[in-house]
């Protein structure tokens, strides 16, 4: 098991790392910044139940006074959840001050990924990945989520890049730092809201099994990094495309001229769309991320049966 100082590993989590059970990593961003409250608090319940339904253990994963938390009760989870955006939005650069200044801290995608390595937790289920944001001509707004895909060694089951993003450049980005984009039973990437971006995949692999395969062929040959599975929405919840494109454009205008900038975009921009949806978007935001807990969750059972 891990000894990190500042790691602090919940019995239930601890007991399945140390029998070499299936175990998944969750994000609190989605819980104080994804969503509003009391739906965000819900969601979490609801994805951490879709992972034990699926046979693994869940671990959401948080800083919770300035202690690293892998496994979260459900009164920690409502705790972040009141909270809101109160709490800290943490990524990498933050995760130093947020320890030493005893805080609470909602992790990102970059900052789970990191702390669920520390672990020894190797499959993690979100929404969608971070990127580079339209604009970056201007901005040089690129996620630290992509820096991290290329360092740390842990699949990132997502609903593909969000759509609020530059999806050309950002699958560029993660070509140049060697992260293959797996497609789950599809040749194009799913772009959050929608099934389909256009855009293809470095691999379409269409089984639980043949991407735990990948994962341990990977770290058996030493290669630093992680992995996106990405996986569509379900066909039921999935959103109009050109609906969507058209309401994020408008969103982005906004965003811009009200001088909305860094860790405050993707919060802005969700909320955004989630009102011009009529909370349309939402929804679809909620049933893809039980949709990739179910999977990862069957990822990680082949993960350590191989």
């Amino acid at each position: 098991m891990p000894n990190n100082p500042h790691l602090d590993i919940a019995a239930d989590v601890a007991d399945a790392l140390h029998g070499n059970h299936p175990v998944v990593a969750l994000e609190s961003t989605i819980i104080s910044h994804g969503m509003p409250h009391p739906q965000n608090v819900e969601t979490a319940l609801k994805v951490e139940q879709a992972v034990r339904d699926g046979g693994a253990t869940p671990a959401t994963i948080a800083i919770l006074g300035g202690r690293l938390k892998v496994g979260l009760s459900e009164s920690e989870i409502n705790h972040l959840g009141e909270q809101g955006q109160q709490v800290v939005k943490t990524s990498r650069r933050d995760i130093s001050f947020v320890v030493s200044r005893k805080e609470d801290g909602a992790t990102t995608v970059a900052a789970t990924m990191i702390i669920a390595a520390m672990a020894g937790i190797r499959v993690f289920a979100t929404g969608g990945i971070g990127g580079v944001h339209r604009g970056v001509e201007e901005t040089m707004d690129v996620s630290a989520d992509l820096e991290e895909l290329a360092r740390s060694n842990v699949a990132v089951v997502c609903a593909g890049i969000k759509s609020i993003l530059d999806i050309g450049r950002t699958l560029e980005y993660l070509e140049t730092k060697g992260v293959p984009v797996v497609g789950y039973q599809t040749d194009t990437l799913p772009a959050f809201y929608t099934r389909s971006s256009g855009y293809r995949v470095d691999y379409r692999v269409d089984s639980a099994a043949k991407i735990a395969a990948a994962m341990n062929a990977k770290r058996d040959l030493g290669l630093m990094g992680g992995m996106v599975i990405a996986n569509p929405i379900p066909v039921e919840h999935a959103m109009d495309n050109t609906e969507i494109d058209s309401i994020i454009e408008k969103a982005i205008v906004d965003m811009f001229r009200e001088r909305v900038t860094g860790k405050d975009t993707t919060p802005y921009l969700l909320a955004r769309v989630a009102e011009r949806t009529d909370g349309r978007s939402l929804e679809a935001n909620i049933q893809l991320v039980l949709n990739n807990a179910r999977l990862a969750a069957e990822i990680a059972a082949e993960f350590v049966s191989t």
